[in-house]
């Protein structure tokens, strides 16, 4: 009979051997390492983004003015040219979409920027600064709510006027005009600019206050972020929705804070003392961003199961769409496919801005003037080297991925044969009724893409994926349409703008039966396919945005010929 002494004995020197659950340890050592491997992988994929995000705010400020007064040049020259009969080539629209959403886009920065000119900004500091510490949160918090719904609908909104006022007019009406849709674009980055001045604002009273409580809760408010989104279900569709609206959001707080260290060094007569009093305060905001950020993703894919790599194929998704906007047939502007996939608007921002700059900055004389010219020509260069070091990134991306999928498409096909051949040498001889069923499944299968493989330059763009539309990437086309398939196909956005014949298919099928279908190996989905994209952009059909004018070369062309 066991004593009390020998129990004791026993619980002093009793020994157990973990080799006995090897992999149960082993997984969780795993699941360790991959809890650490996150914020890395989580700060890739936010770099990449948050430079398409700077790309996307500075084209409002580099390039969108010049192409707006370009355009403006060409709807007031053309008409004169063609009347004196100086432009040999006769256009059926004065404008081309690309330049009306131009106009349209210049149009409704200047008219808010003007509107706002007459905001007193001063007396809405003050106002909000003599509300209390719970007030000023909880108003915090509803302009950032109503931030994030404005930022949903608002696309939207702007995305139904460029196609309201493009399309083409032999369709039948069916909207109500394109003057209500520019008063409600227009209404739209009015209320969203100003939404966003008040958020900046209210940051700017937290910041500058003597009572750094205000600050404090509103950094707090960043963790109460982890309840709502940690102890969810996750797939990876709806996390890379979460980091790209994380994306947006740490954009958006820094364009914030920007505009409150204009604010205060204004007020403070632009001295260096107080700069370096605001900076810790700036960095403290930034940084419980990043570190909320990290814990969130890391526990997201720890509960749910998710692999590291998952974000190197979100930011392949990005390469995709980056690339997608520089074909020779882009179905829409880099800036404009950026928000509708992160969710970030850059007019009110670009709004903003305009004003806070306006009022801080004041021209007086030539030098002035000149300084201002030299500011725009830096961001023109920063822009200019943001998006060829973005682009590079992309094509680097997208070669080596499209290197992945033949290697592994070589290896299925190799494995195939090999197959196809043990199998027939088991079998050398077959009855009759064998060889009929195997005629008949031969006679049912569908072909393969061998025949009419997926052509380099189509690449079909959509905001929503399920399942149908990754088993349909895999589908074999028709063969009808093998001599449409020979060339690239014009990029057009199944989500937001109705189908219409392409370029290829109006200039019939003599010119494209001189091609044959380039061969590229099928889709691998087990190669990590690129979440909301199509991988099968081409990288030598990558060029700048060029206006094509198919149907007026050929209007030429007939006319020369007559």
């Amino acid at each position: 009979m066991p004593s009390f002494y020998s129990f004791i004995r026993a619980e002093l020197y009793r020994g157990y051997q973990l080799e006995h659950d090897e992999e149960r340890y082993v997984a969780r050592r795993e699941k360790v390492y991959l809890f650490m491997k996150i914020p890395r992988e989580v700060e890739k994929f936010m770099s990449y983004g948050f430079f398409q995000c700077t790309d996307a705010f500075l084209f409002l400020f580099t390039f969108l003015p010049l192409r707006f007064v370009l355009a403006l040049w060409g709807m007031t020259t053309r008409p004169l040219l063609h009347f004196f009969c100086f432009n040999r080539v006769n256009y059926k629209r004065i404008l081309q979409p690309s330049e009306i959403v131009d106009i349209l886009k210049g149009t409704i920065i200047i008219i808010c920027c003007v509107i706002l000119s007459h905001v007193d900004m001063a007396m809405m500091y003050h106002l909000i600064k003599s509300q209390s510490v719970i007030k000023l949160y909880i108003f915090y918090n509803m302009l950032e709510t109503g931030d994030r719904l404005f930022s949903v609908f608002g696309q939207d909104i702007v995305d139904a006027l460029f196609w309201t006022a493009t399309e083409s007019k032999g369709r039948k009406r069916e909207h109500l005009g394109v003057i209500p849709h520019f008063m409600m674009a227009v209404i739209y980055v009015l209320l969203h600019t100003v939404l966003v001045l008040l958020q900046a604002t209210t940051l700017n009273v937290a910041i500058n206050s003597s009572n750094k409580a205000l600050l404090t809760i509103m950094m707090s408010n960043n963790f109460v972020e982890l309840k709502s989104s940690v102890f969810k279900k996750f797939d990876k569709n709806n996390l890379f929705q979460l980091s790209c609206s994380d994306v947006r959001e740490r954009f958006h707080l820094s364009i914030l804070l920007l505009v409150v260290v204009i604010q205060t060094m204004r007020e403070y007569m632009w001295k260096e003392e107080r700069f370096w009093v605001l900076i810790p305060d700036c960095l403290m905001v930034i940084l419980a961003e990043v570190i909320v950020d990290w814990v969130k993703h890391a526990f997201i894919t720890r509960f749910n199961d998710i692999p590291s790599h998952i974000y190197q194929e979100f930011t392949l998704s990005l390469a995709y769409d980056l690339a997608a906007t520089k074909q020779k047939h882009a179905f829409t502007d880099h800036s404009d496919l950026v928000a509708r996939r992160m969710g970030f608007i850059p007019l009110p921002l670009g709004v903003l801005a305009i004003r806070i700059v306006s009022q801080a900055v004041q021209i007086t004389d030539c030098g002035d003037a000149f300084i201002l010219f030299l500011a725009f020509l830096c961001l023109g260069s920063f822009r200019i080297l943001s998006n060829i070091i973005t682009l590079g990134k992309a094509c680097d991306l997208i070669d080596s991925h499209q290197k992945q999928r033949a290697s592994a498409a070589a290896a299925t096909g190799l494995g195939s044969i090999v197959a196809a051949s043990t199998s027939g040498s088991a079998s050398p001889r077959a009855s009759r009724p064998e060889k009929r069923s195997n005629a008949t499944e031969d006679r049912d299968i569908v072909p393969k893409n061998e025949s009419f493989p997926e052509p380099v330059g189509l690449f079909t763009r959509s905001m929503s994926i399920d399942e149908s539309q990754l088993t349909q990437l895999n589908s074999a086309p028709n063969p009808a349409d093998a001599d449409i398939l020979a060339f690239p196909v014009k990029f057009r956005s199944a989500s937001h703008s109705p189908p219409r014949r392409s370029v290829i298919q109006r200039r019939g099928s003599r010119r494209m039966r001189m091609g044959t279908p380039p061969q590229i190996p099928p889709l691998i989905p087990e190669l990590g396919q690129p979440i909301f994209s199509n991988s099968t952009v081409s990288l030598t059909s990558i060029c700048l945005n060029e206006e094509i004018f198919d149907e007026d070369e050929q209007t030429l062309t007939e006319s020369n010929t007559k």
